[in-house]
């Protein structure tokens, strides 16, 4: 690069915004304050702490925690440290853990008094990691002591400070491990100069300001939390910190600091919006949600609640979001349900990524119609460098140049995106394609519908047939016939549920993502070489 180029790097942000935001406050927890100018304090000296145990340029460094503000921290602390930042899912078995800190080769390990549990069976077999350093929080003691104090006092001695950037602003910042769900989670690596121009895009997107309130929802382990640690800083807005997601404790925090903003998919915004304690708020709050499509029932209930919809759209490999429906002033003059069916679609690519594109199996474009479907495929600064450790399916990923979502959708005429479906969440009914998205949409819209998801079951006359699966309101109550027949009122009737199961929840990731291979799994044991994954 140029000698007159700064390299990118969102350690900048935290800098810049210590020295222009110094006393503002810049993280709650409980009773736990940090302003600006604390923070970066505290990023200082983890990071040399980090040094002091070991930790050299380049080396992984694995977290464990739920949105605690040592997690917050670690953003900025372990690649000021010059290191790459692991974060974990706090959700997963002690194997899924095992092998992503030996697949990672992470060095140490900073993990939750509460989570210990989870690492103490394997802890001595650990290929890489050489210490594992505790994290008690008050809120949720373990019966592990804490070592972090001691740890973050190891660099005490290191009075120098630590410079705010980078030599390479494609070096690696972080490495995040997809879901796994069908086979090994793949390391998805993160540079710095993504991070800090996705970051640009979540500022401008989801409306963030100096002013913003941040409600942590949203795990930090995931994408991240589509680096929002790294976007709300550099704008200097308040990051409220949430060990678990509760509703009541979500509304509490919600009138205590009168939250601006919070982030997750659209099963966690419908838990919020559909909780004892909800109520209309007299100011708008951001909800950005992503991870699922939003049915338009959703936005429609959201707006009428006071909440402003964003809706956006990515993968883990491309730093979480990565296209946004932005908004037409058109569309403020439609009615409720139409202009929530058109922000329901995914748009167009966020400020500082490319355009979305829809391809047939020989990357060409599929008509704009809104009706062709194709696969979504995306490139540029906002698509990770590759998977850790992985050339093969680094490159199978990037086939023909551009990374392929595995996710079908269609193009419209004015150039928005709508995602229509998983590539394997597709029904294929007597030779017809149905998408699980649109049949979940219209199940959604009945008003005693609080939840649904849709997968393909055997069928020996249609190979197979979409079966819904369905979470009512609470008291409320309609029966499989009456729901088919609704379904049929607002699609296809060969596109309706041909059979309706009522559950008291859907299985979920941690992130509120419906795990649709576990209903697979069941609805599809004995059906030898026909299994769906």
């Amino acid at each position: 690069m140029s000698v007159f180029n700064t390299e990118l790097t969102p350690l900048a942000y935290l800098r810049r915004s210590a020295e222009v935001f110094g006393d503002k406050t810049a993280v709650v927890y409980g009773e736990r304050r940090y302003d600006y100018r604390e923070l970066a304090d505290e990023v200082q000296r983890v990071a040399r702490a980090l040094r002091a145990s070991g930790v050299e340029p380049g080396d992984r460094v694995a977290y464990l925690l739920p949105n605690l503000p040592e997690m917050l921290v670690a953003h900025f602390a372990v690649p000021l440290a010059g290191a790459v930042l692991v974060s974990i899912n706090t959700r997963l078995s002690t194997e899924e853990v095992r092998y992503i800190l030996d697949h990672s080769g992470s060095k140490l390990l900073v993990v939750d008094s509460a989570l210990h549990a989870t690492v103490a069976p394997v802890a001595a077999e650990l290929k890489t990691v050489t210490e594992i350093v505790t994290v008690a929080d008050p809120a949720a003691p373990g019966a592990v002591p804490d070592g972090y104090a001691a740890f973050t006092q190891r660099g005490d001695h290191q009075e120098s400070e630590l410079p705010w950037e980078v030599a390479d602003e494609l070096a690696t910042i972080s490495i995040n491990y997809t879901s796994g769900t069908t086979g090994r989670p793949k390391g998805v690596m993160y540079t710095h100069r993504g991070a800090y121009l996705n970051s640009l895009s979540e500022i401008v997107h989801s409306s963030h300001s100096p002013d913003s309130v941040y409600l942590w929802t949203l795990p930090m382990f995931h994408c991240n939390g589509w680096c929002t640690p790294w976007a709300l800083t550099a704008i200097g807005g308040t990051h409220v910190c949430l060990r678990e997601v509760r509703p009541e404790v979500i509304w509490r925090l919600i009138g205590e600091h009168r939250v601006t903003h919070l982030n997750g998919a659209p099963t966690v915004v419908t838990a919020i919006m559909n909780a004892p304690e909800a109520t209309r708020l007299d100011y708008p709050l951001v909800v950005t949600t992503a991870g699922a499509p939003p049915s338009p029932t959703t936005i429609g209930q959201a707006e009428r609640m006071g909440f402003r919809i964003v809706h956006v759209y990515g993968l883990t490999e491309t730093y979480g979001p990565y296209s946004v429906n932005e908004f037409q002033r058109p569309w403020a003059e439609l009615d409720v349900e139409a202009r929530a069916r058109q922000q329901a679609r995914q748009g167009v690519g966020m400020l500082t990524a490319e355009r979305l594109r829809v391809v047939d199996e020989n990357m060409n474009d599929v008509p704009a119609d809104g009706a062709t479907m194709g696969e979504i495929v995306m490139r540029g600064n906002n698509v990770m460098s590759g998977y850790f450790n992985d050339p093969a399916g680094t490159e199978k990923a990037f086939a023909g140049g551009w990374f392929h979502s595995g996710d079908l959708g269609v193009m419209h005429p004015d150039g928005y995106v709508e995602l229509r479906d998983r590539a394997k969440d597709v029904v294929i009914s007597g030779g017809e394609n149905i998408s699980t998205v649109e049949v979940e949409q219209a199940v959604v819209s009945h008003p005693a519908v609080l939840e649904a998801a849709v997968i393909g079951v055997p069928d020996q006359k249609w190979g197979e047939r979409p079966k819904a699966f369905v979470v009512l309101k609470a008291g409320a109550g309609v029966t499989a016939e009456e729901l088919v027949k609704h379904v049929q009122s607002k699609i296809a009737r060969y596109k309706a549920p041909k059979s309706v199961e009522f559950l008291d929840e859907l299985p979920k990731t941690s992130t509120g993502k419906v795990q649709k291979f576990e209903l697979r799994e069941k609805e599809w044991a004995g059906e030898q070489g026909r299994i769906r994954g």
